[in-house]
């Protein structure tokens, strides 16, 4: 392992390692985690299905796919969220850039709690991403909405998967 870890060696061990993703945050920090379980596998495609259903063209939404987030120091980190809508079409690769980002999902796994409801909430505000929506892994599989204000993100709305699945994604400010 170098002593620096940057997206392309991040890259380099996803490649030789299909059993884990890797992120660093712009501060340098590592985290490797399984891949994810069958029933989060789940609730990522019934929002993708929802989302193209409810007309957000296919080439705007993107499944674990890395996000590059610069740090304020300066750093580089990557993060691949569960589930991305953007306001337009990307150019293929695999640290894309987040300026185009309207909505990052994460499906809290087992283990992931901190990292998705701190970590990355404080990353993805200080990146710009309008809307940053966790899913719990609960028995009604909650949705907590979070939008931007300013440089911190407030919470908008909270409710159960099944409740969100039954409205328009329009209504929920994704252009």
């Amino acid at each position: 392992m170098p002593p620096i870890v940057t997206l392309d060696d991040l890259t380099a061990m996803m490649a030789e390692d299909e059993h884990h993703r890797y992120e660093i945050s712009p501060e340098g920090v590592l985290s490797i985690m399984p891949p994810p379980g069958y029933a989060h596998a789940i609730i990522a495609t019934r929002l993708m299905v929802w989302f193209a259903q409810g007309g957000v063209p296919a080439e705007r939404i993107a499944q674990a796919v890395g996000l590059r987030i610069l740090g304020r120091d300066g750093g580089v980190g990557g993060r691949i969220p569960d589930l991305v809508v953007w306001s337009k079409a990307q150019t293929d690769g695999v640290w894309l850039p987040v300026a185009d980002v309207l909505l990052v999902v994460e499906i809290i796994s087992p283990g992931s709690e901190g990292i998705d409801t701190v970590t990355k909430r404080l990353e993805y505000a200080a990146a710009g991403i309008a809307q940053y929506w966790v899913v719990d892994q609960d028995s009604a599989q909650t949705v907590t909405m979070h939008h931007l204000d300013g440089n911190h993100y407030t919470v908008r709305a909270t409710m159960p998967l099944a409740w969100l699945l039954n409205t328009d994604p329009t209504e929920h400010d994704l252009g």
